[in-house]
């Protein structure tokens, strides 16, 4: 099978590129821009492979996505491409909504012409909203979104469900809970707070940390998209979550423990306007439909990524340099002040 990744340069789509490469026969090809989360050295070794190809490009360049799906004969879309950090859309909405939004209209417009057998739209859990104390998210759950971020994204699952509605595209949307794992961009919780910790920086965490989130390995998270991708009802949505909730606060605390530090780098700021308090995926669907669940516990997930970040130093430091580090001292200071969360 011929499959277009789009972000495949970015945290998840890099993983979702090596899974696929090392586990399928597919063919790849690996359409991402390169912007401020992609990056290329996510792909290392990976530039000899016979099945893999990548192109830089937009995917609001709609001639060159049609020239990829007649030319490739692209058979499946993975669609990852995506301004994806809450904190920017706060700052500056508009290429939210071009990208995200313009963007995925014009890949579904592009593989619906080109005949294109699947197409699976890489969502988020954020489009739901927020949840108090108590419940889960299912996938009959209302849209909410509340950031600029996730608003984009619930806009994106609503126009490939109308490709589906109207046109019978065969649209599948999956919606995850916050990854973790190797290649993921440093102003993330997770890298963000092992790379400050090791330079003996704050670890800002907003409002009183009390956010609760669930983790969700990358690893997983992939394994499920291919799954969805090979074997998922067209027209659907699958919620994939990691089982797993815990408070920002009480994850900053495990990665400071776990690096030897002290909690005292722990640092409180201002919280962000119309941030979230809770998020919780409930899974079920493809668990029971798919036979999927999460394979690496929390406890060895994490002690894996911190190994990572360990051991992959050249790797963060060098994007937390230049036009990255402009733009997080504006944000947040010289020290860095950062939501304990994914977004």
């Amino acid at each position: 099978m011929n499959i277009l990744i789009t972000g495949g340069a970015g945290f998840i789509g890099s993983n979702h590129v090596r899974l696929l490469l090392d586990q399928s026969d597919d063919r790849i090809i690996n359409l991402d821009l390169l912007t401020y989360a992609g990056n290329l050295e996510n792909l290392a070794g990976l530039e000899d492979n016979p099945r893999y190809r990548f192109i830089k490009g937009d995917i609001l360049d709609r001639a060159l996505v049609r020239r990829i799906m007649t030319e490739e004969n692209i058979q499946a879309v993975v669609h990852f491409a995506a301004e994806s950090h809450v904190d920017r859309s706060v700052e500056g909405p508009e290429v939210f909504v071009r990208t995200n939004i313009l963007g995925t209209e014009i890949l579904l417009e592009e593989a619906r012409r080109a005949e294109v057998d699947r197409f699976v739209m890489v969502s988020t859990d954020e489009v739901y909203g927020s949840l108090g104390a108590e419940g889960m998210f299912t996938e009959d759950t209302s849209l909410a979104p509340n950031s600029p971020y996730a608003a984009s994204k619930a806009s994106s699952d609503l126009m490939c469900r109308s490709f589906f509605k109207t046109f019978g595209f065969p649209v599948i949307i999956t919606r995850c809970s916050n990854n973790y794992g190797p290649y993921q961009f440093p102003e993330k919780l997770i890298p963000l707070m092992i790379a400050n910790a090791l330079e003996d920086k704050n670890l800002p965490v907003y409002g009183d940390g009390q956010n609760v989130r669930d983790w969700l390995f990358v690893g997983d998270h992939c394994r499920a998209i291919d799954l969805v991708m090979r074997q998922g009802k067209v027209g659907e949505i699958y919620n994939i979550g990691g089982c797993n909730e815990m408070k920002n606060l009480e994850l900053v605390e495990l990665l400071v423990d776990k690096l030897g530090k002290s909690r005292d780098l722990i640092t409180f700021v201002k919280d962000r306007p119309g941030h979230d308090l809770r998020y919780a995926i409930d899974a079920g669907k493809m668990m029971r439909e798919l036979g999927w669940s999460p394979t690496v516990d929390f406890s060895t997930g994490l002690a894996q990524t911190v190994n990572w970040y360990l051991e992959n130093r050249a790797w963060w430091e060098k994007i937390r340099t230049g036009q990255y580090q402009e733009y997080y001292n504006k944000m947040y200071g010289s020290e860095g002040r950062h939501d304990a969360s994914m977004d």
